[in-house]
């Protein structure tokens, strides 16, 4: 398996043997980045394309799946900072539209306590599976290039039973999102990429991340990734970078780089981002899973870990930090996707992984 590492700092072989197995566990690409005491470590392992021998890139772009959210929640935040939106109000009052519960608040939104219906769907309790906008199989491959306005999305959630009472429990939905990067688009007037680069990439010099909207394109350069489905009975595996991403929306569609996430989580993490108040609120955990407003709150044996990973079609972003920013890990990594989500296991075991090695200090020091 072909790898290559650029690094600054010491020598890190624990680093590049984690990767290197993770290409060998089911991975096309893998890049990784690592920032601590002991300096900066970039690698990469696996391949750029499928079938081709081109080594993967180490600061590629990739679509950072659902690391869109953090995104999305400091972004409200610094508007709450600027006072033009407020945590506690009602969503219904910036988005009247809808006909929202009033009971739902913003807060809300950023920490999956509204109750509102998944428009990507929703696994009940009791195994119960009800659809919702097509992310599986042949139907996805056949959409994948249909646009979704967000007002589809969050009509197709409210068309649904909510699945509980605003605030009395928690529940991951990608439309509590959604709702939220309109909230920010209504108070504004202004498209979402144009105060995302005002109040985040402009500020941080971040120059490879990008919220795409309705564009398939993925800028350059890139590793590739893939989805391998049934067409009446046949199994076909398809190139699918290219997608336009508003099936997901503000839930997950956001394209970015190994460099530009260390830049953002370290400097959110840092304090160097958002008023030490609206940081320390978007830091509390809620009880049920440690989510706080688009950050989860780990605990583990080197202490608590901040993080908001991703994963969509064929790419995923891990993106941790320690409490003060001083210690990150980033990563991105392409795959074959499949309706049997056959990776998951591998993803899990990537996040464990990277999760010892770097904030555990098991392996390697």
């Amino acid at each position: 398996m072909s790898t290559k590492a650029s690094v600054q700092g010491q020598d890190r072989p624990e680093l590049q043997k984690a990767i290197n197995e993770l290409a060998g566990s089911g991975f096309l690409g893998v890049q990784l980045r690592v920032n601590d005491e002991r300096g900066e470590w970039v690698g990469g392992a696996g391949v750029r394309e499928l079938g081709q021998g081109v080594e993967a890139l180490t600061n590629g772009h990739f679509r950072i799946g659902s690391s869109t959210k953090s995104f999305v929640a400091t972004s409200v935040l610094l508007l709450v900072a600027e006072g033009r939106i407020g945590l506690d109000v009602p969503a219904a009052d910036y988005l009247p539209e809808f006909g929202l519960d009033r009971r739902i608040t913003v807060r809300m939104l950023l920490q999956h306590t509204s109750g509102i219906f998944n428009h990507t769907g929703e696994l009940y309790e009791d195994g119960t599976i009800v659809r919702g906008v097509p992310w599986q199989g042949k139907e996805w491959v056949d959409n994948r290039f249909r646009t979704y306005p967000p007002e589809e999305l969050v009509r197709l959630s409210l068309s649904k039973p909510a699945r509980f009472a605003p605030g009395t429990g928690w529940s991951y939905a990608n439309t509590n999102y959604v709702l939220a990067r309109l909230v920010i688009e209504k108070v504004t007037g202004r498209p979402f990429a144009e105060e995302l680069q005002r109040l985040v990439l402009g500020p941080l010099g971040m120059t490879g991340t990008v919220a795409p909207g309705t564009s398939p394109e993925v800028p350059e350069p890139h590793n590739h990734g893939y989805y391998r489905y049934d067409d009446a009975g046949q199994e076909r595996t398809i190139d699918v970078t290219r997608q336009n991403p508003s099936w997901v929306g503000a839930g997950g569609d956001m394209i970015s780089t190994t460099r530009d996430l260390h830049t953002y989580f370290s400097a959110l993490m840092g304090g160097r981002l958002l008023p030490a108040g609206l940081l320390a609120e978007m830091r509390t955990p809620e009880a049920t899973v440690g989510y706080g407003l688009g950050v989860f709150a780990q605990e583990t044996p080197g202490g608590t870990v901040f993080h908001h990973n991703g994963a969509t079609m064929g790419s995923a972003a891990l993106m941790y930090s320690s409490p003060d920013g001083s210690r990150t890990l980033t990563a991105g990594m392409t795959w074959v996707d499949d309706a049997d989500l056959s990776i998951a296991p591998a993803f899990q075991t990537a996040q464990q992984r990277f999760l010892d090695e770097v904030f555990c200090g098991r392996l390697g020091g």
